[in-house]
């Protein structure tokens, strides 16, 4: 089949890469002639594990960049929006770019003659589709949804690092459609997939999408309440939590205690349907608290630091801390919503001098703070730190030792359960943030 794919982020160019690796003719839209370029040049325009090997095989073959609407929806049988939907101060999202799209899309379906269909993939609260897409389309095709064309919600359920792996082989694939013909289309391009499709109307399907991300990141705030806890009394919550995540119902993952969540999708998730649940009179109170938690959580970090250099009396002024982690999550450069955000801010509140490493962020934090000294190695980051905050789950950061020797005052606050103080050869004073 033919697809045009608007948008050149995480889930557009992902998913432009592996329908063509599914065998399909695909056509990136972006209005950044800069990305088209980069596409056509077979260069991924963001870092995903896989993404550049797929780009390499299939561009200038069966997959092409442009910035006409009017080309791409011509030669494609359905159209993904694939824009970002950022949130707003008041936690709801910012719907602008989807209706320039749907705008853009609508102008290009009123030139074509053949059914055409429009799927949103962008995150999205439930009823957007149906009551600003569809209508928005409808009126700058003038033509008629359902019967000229059709709309389907297909929700993306990605991790950053490891989207390229999730799309070929997903858990589910949810296709919310308005029509049967419509989901037959949108069905028809996961065929050579190894999961069923689920079929429900639009409105469902944006709700799967957010009930899904908002039930992961209520375990985690679940799992962090629950290592506050375990940690005031002396118990080891990873044991608590390894005999919990053995009851079939309950399940292992998700339930790691540490700093809280980040990255693009589950604080925004879960803050928009909050605001939806709000806009209908509704008070969601549990999923405030999963917000609530993952906001203090990290301070907790810095709170632990403060208590570790109590003969300083907790002063930070001129004290040099290593921040190791910057990027929300490992394997990815992505720092939307990390935890070492608010770290970094109460740090500098404090005065500290602030010594970071991350093996890909490093760029992309520099645009939030630059009174950071960024650093081009964990040894380089902990020379002469009087504390180190270990931030995020790089695999390296498993292996520090002997570079814990660099530090002029030896204590470590561990937000991500990396490291076992009584495997090292270097004496720490250690501390994790649940345990």
């Amino acid at each position: 089949m033919k697809v045009s794919i608007i948008g050149s982020g995480y889930v557009g160019s992902v998913s432009a890469a592996c329908f063509a690796e599914l065998g399909h003719e695909v056509i990136c839209i972006d209005i950044d002639e800069e990305k088209v370029k980069q596409i056509n040049a077979g260069v991924a325009p963001i870092w995903e594990e896989g993404l550049d090997e797929l780009l390499a095989r299939h561009t200038q073959k069966t997959l092409i960049a442009t910035s006409d609407y009017d080309y791409a929806v011509a030669n494609s049988d359905a159209s993904f929006i694939c824009v970002g939907t950022p949130s707003g101060e008041d936690g709801g999202i910012d719907l602008s770019i989807v209706k320039a799209a749907s705008a853009s899309l609508g102008r290009a379906i009123a030139k074509k003659e053949h059914y055409h269909v429009v799927v949103v993939k962008s995150t999205v609260v439930p009823e957007t589709t149906e009551k600003v897409v569809l209508p928005i389309l409808e009126e700058y095709s003038g033509k008629k949804a359902g019967r000229d064309f059709g709309v389907v919600m297909n929700p993306e359920f990605l991790r950053e690092g490891k989207a390229v792996y999730d799309f070929m082989h997903p858990d589910k694939i949810v296709v919310g459609a308005i029509d049967q013909r419509s989901f037959f289309v949108v069905s028809e391009l996961y065929r050579k997939l190894d999961r069923p499709v689920t079929h429900t109307n639009p409105r469902t399907a944006e709700m799967i999408k957010y009930v899904n991300n908002s039930f992961l990141a209520t375990k985690i705030s679940f799992a962090n309440e629950v290592g506050n806890i375990c940690k005031q009394l002396g118990i080891d919550t990873y044991e608590v939590m390894d005999a919990v995540g053995t009851d079939f119902r309950i399940e292992r993952q998700f339930l790691n205690c540490g700093a809280g969540f980040g990255g693009s999708c589950f604080p925004k998730d879960v803050k928009a349907l909050i605001g939806k649940a709000r806009d209908m009179g509704y008070a969601p109170q549990l999923l405030q608290s999963v917000v609530d938690i993952n906001n203090r959580q990290p301070l907790k970090m810095v709170e632990l630091l403060r208590e570790k250099i109590s003969d300083m009396k907790g002063d930070m002024k001129g004290k040099r801390i290593a921040v190791l982690g910057l990027a929300f999550k490992n394997d990815t450069d992505d720092i939307r919503e990390s935890r070492s955000i608010p770290v970094i801010e109460e740090l500098l509140r404090l005065g500290a001098d602030i010594a970071a490493y991350d093996p890909m962020a490093e760029e992309s934090m520099k645009k939030l703070f630059k009174d950071v000294t960024y650093c081009k190695s964990a040894s380089d980051a902990l020379t002469e730190a009087h504390g180190c905050l270990i931030m995020t789950e790089w695999n390296e950061f498993r292996n520090l030792d002997k570079e814990f020797g660099l530090m002029a005052s030896r204590v470590v606050i561990d937000g991500r359960h990396l490291i076992n103080p009584e495997k090292l050869s270097t004496q720490i004073d250690y501390q994790g943030i649940c345990w």
